[in-house]
């Protein structure tokens, strides 16, 4: 009982001394330290007091924590035995007390050796400071939390799960340092190989065409529960090798042999697999949340409801540690929005959230700081121990990064270079003679083999003796890429390609129950096509809204009707000789709203190409969904602009102040920018390229607009037919109409009929163009 006492007293001196904080801990409180205990932990202070203390001391000193945590660990299983609970708390706090062996040398570091245990924060409940519940909980808050000093590295995973803290008490913050681990529920297990897979492509030139190989025979396998990393330096075919066991890639066919529970791709197991491409592909005014929420409605299956389905969004955003972003902005180019790390983890969400089987990430770690990186691969890992296979393309990993990974495959000019373990590739590259001269990251060395770069590696007797030919050494005396690159393409042919081989043709350990799934998945929907289009079109309202009102296009728009309204300031028109003085303004009207939707809607599937590529591989929805969402889903925001447009310039103008007219007026503008928005959509699904589109399209609506009558009145019959599919033509002739059919029944030469004709022009070409640009897509082959 004086040990206790004593024991007490020197660790609230020591408290008082150091930080003058309180922090209150409540964790184990059913551990209780005997007198033995207590006496190494008094000795084990002690120690740590003497500033002098060696390597050797720290060994000790780590010795007896290990003795006093399996001490504490057998007295608390015997008091938990009659306790009820408390042999499970005690087998948790001896898991969370093992401590790394030390890493640093003591001769520099001697009088460092206390720099992080004297800062430890405890406070002790002075009611119960006489009881073994009260030491226990101090005890075990230092020895959990506290101990951070050289030579001993407490994994954070144990750290978080040591804290005394409830989870829910501390926000989550990956890239900071703090994560949980990252849960999903189980799913089929896919066992995926791939045999001898080859890769060619076609590049024609002016006057040839020339077959180049991505891949020459790439063999491998990847299991469920393990993360298969492919490396490799730039052009060595990793996208196209991850892409092809994706099913991203199919034409050309590749060949050789690609099997998914030994069973071929079908597009059936879309549903089973995650892709996470290199470019973060997000629409930049969406927030995380909605972009998530928007996703689980399409890809979760049609038995879940709408709750569920965001209730799983929710749980996505918890698990990923993205609650303090959720209401952020995606971001991009022009637009301020979440970090680089976060972008990254919502492209991993928008996979994860429909627990796939498989799951490809092409460069996940690109553009990331080595810490946000580490926490991404973890997370990788994470998703792996349920059972899932992960394969990942990584260029440059850091140490940390290349450890963390089950398996690796290296690639070097689309040939193999090696596969197997990650942990024993440095052993299969000294093996062969190739072992760096230097301390460096096993990735960089890896690496510098693959590019052929020897400056910092031995060199094998069997290259040396290829270093004689002038031709085939570099000035340093080093053999040239192209020898080292065949010297290690056919060391691996040699000594462990055929083994390799041989592994791949067993068996996988599989049941038919998992054949059997795999064969019988069937193509499914996550909604139907009446609930796509309304998801789509919610979400096209939202991420467009922020385009069609910006303050540049709202000043555009009002600039140019305060303009026209004051070049043509209350020119009324009372007889047929003032009709010149408006009719321009007319003519300029339908030339203004046919050229301008059409620029903005012919850069709307280029630029949308790469997202809708994306969810269409992913079966989120149906092309015609897509499409229609995508076209109907602009026309309320495309009447705001004309409408305000011409409440400036009509009453400006002093055109004819009737109710009749003005809503006459603006239907005729609202059909004009339908029916031009629908030609730009025709275009830009036609021609992809960007400035080919713009060229064709300035090109047509000049014709259209010098084939309107308004310039030339007399059209000669060779081209007069132009005029008939100009948009600018027909919405003349019916402003005409509905501004001067009181006045005069020929107008400038045009005789003004019904407008029946032009009304049913101009809705063939609503409808007509946007058929036009929906068969392009198609022709197009958008998955």
């Amino acid at each position: 009982m004086k040990a206790s006492q004593f024991t007490i007293q020197r660790l609230e001196c020591l408290t008082k001394q150091v930080n003058q904080t309180k922090l209150h801990f409540g964790l184990l409180s059913l551990l209780h330290f005997d007198t033995r205990s207590l006496h190494s932990f008094n000795s084990l202070w002690e120690n740590m007091d003497k500033p002098n203390s060696s390597l050797g001391l720290w060994r000790t000193q780590s010795d007896q924590l290990a003795q006093m945590s399996s001490e504490t660990s057998r007295v608390g299983g015997a008091e938990g035995g009659s306790g009820g609970s408390g042999g499970t708390h005690s087998r948790k706090s001896s898991r969370q007390m093992v401590f790394a062996s030390p890493g640093r040398s003591g001769g520099s570091s001697k009088n460092t050796h206390i720099r992080k245990t004297r800062s430890a924060q405890m406070k002790f409940d002075l009611d119960d400071v006489g009881s073994g519940a009260a030491l226990s909980r101090a005890s075990s808050a230092s020895l959990g939390v506290s101990f951070s000093f050289t030579g001993f590295t407490m994994p954070p995973d144990e750290i978080g799960d040591s804290r005394p803290f409830s989870d829910d008490d501390i926000p989550e913050d990956i890239e900071a340092g703090t994560r949980k681990k990252f849960q999903t529920e189980p799913t089929l297990p896919i066992f995926l190989k791939f045999t001898e897979v080859t890769y060619k492509v076609v590049i024609k030139g002016m006057t040839s065409t020339v077959e180049k190989d991505i891949l020459n025979g790439i063999s491998g396998a990847v299991n469920p529960g393990e993360v298969l990393a492919l490396m490799g330096p730039s052009g060595s075919g990793k996208t196209t090798l991850l892409s092809l066991l994706g099913g991203r890639l199919t034409d050309p066919a590749p060949g050789g042999s690609i099997t998914y529970n030994e069973q071929p791709y079908s597009k059936l197991l879309k549903s089973r697999i995650g892709f996470v491409t290199q470019d973060d592909i997000l629409f930049p005014h969406l927030t995380v949340k909605e972009t998530l929420t928007y996703a689980a409605l399409l890809r979760l299956p049609k038995k879940l409801t709408k709750q569920e389905k965001e209730r799983r969004a929710a749980d996505v955003i918890r698990e990923l540690g993205l609650e303090r972003c959720q209401d952020t902005m995606i971001g991009g180019a022009f637009v301020r929005g979440v970090s680089g790390g976060e972008r990254k983890r919502v492209c991993i969400g928008l996979e994860i959230i429909i627990n796939p089987s498989l799951l490809f990430l092409d460069e996940p770690t690109s553009g990331l700081d080595s810490t946000t990186a580490l926490r991404i691969i973890e997370l990788l890992q994470d998703i792996a121990e349920t059972e899932k296979t992960v394969i990942t393309t990584i260029h440059q990993p850091s140490s940390r990064l290349f450890h963390k990974f089950d398996k690796l495959i290296l690639l070097g000019k689309g040939s193999l270079l090696y596969f197997g373990k990650a942990s024993e590739a440095m052993v299969y590259f000294s093996s062969i003679g190739c072992s760096p001269l230097i301390a460096m990251n096993p990735a960089d060395f890896l690496l510098d083999l693959a590019n052929g770069n020897m400056n910092e590696v031995s060199v094998p007797s069997e290259l040396e003796d290829r270093v004689g030919d002038s031709q085939r050494e570099t000035k340093s005396g080093k053999p040239t890429p192209a020898v080292v690159h065949d010297y290690l393409v056919e060391a691996y042919e040699t000594r462990v390609a055929e083994e390799t081989k041989k592994q791949l043709m067993l068996p996988a350990p599989l049941d038919e129950e998992l054949k059997s799934n795999v064969e019988s998945m069937k193509r499914e929907w996550g909604a139907s096509w009446r609930e796509q289009y309304s998801i789509l079109f919610r979400r096209g309202l939202k991420e467009r809204k922020h385009d069609y009102f910006s303050w540049l296009r709202i000043t555009q728009v009002l600039v140019t009707a305060v303009i026209l309204g004051l070049l043509w300031w209350q020119s009324e028109v009372h007889s047929p000789k003032d009709l010149d003085k408006q009719a321009g303004l007319l003519f300029f009207i339908a030339v203004f709203w046919a050229f301008f939707p059409v620029f903005t809607a012919i850069f709307t599937f280029p630029q949308e190409r790469a997202m809708l590529n994306k969810e269409r591989a992913a079966d989120m929805y149906r092309l015609s969904a897509y499409f229609m969402a995508r076209t109907t889903s602009d026309l309320p925001l495309d009447l705001f602009l004309p409408m305000l447009f011409l409440l400036v310039v009509y009453f400006m103008a002093g055109l004819r102040l009737t109710a009749d007219s003005f809503f006459l007026t603006m239907v005729i503008v609202f059909l004009c920018i339908v029916a031009a928005q629908g030609l730009g959509l025709a275009i830009g699904a036609t021609l992809t390229d960007l400035k080919k589109a713009t060229t064709f399209a300035s090109v047509t609506v000049m014709a259209f607009m010098l084939a309107g009558g308004y310039f030339v009145k007399d059209v000669p019959i060779f081209i007069a037919w132009l005029r008939y599919l100009s948009f600018n033509y027909h919405t003349y002739r019916l402003l005409l109409k509905v501004q001067y059919e009181t006045i005069s029944p020929v107008i400038d030469g045009i005789k003004l009929d019904s407008g029946l004709k032009e009304a049913t022009a101009l809705a063939i070409m609503v409808f007509g163009y946007r058929l036009l640009a929906y068969l392009s897509l198609r022709r197009m082959k958008i998955r």
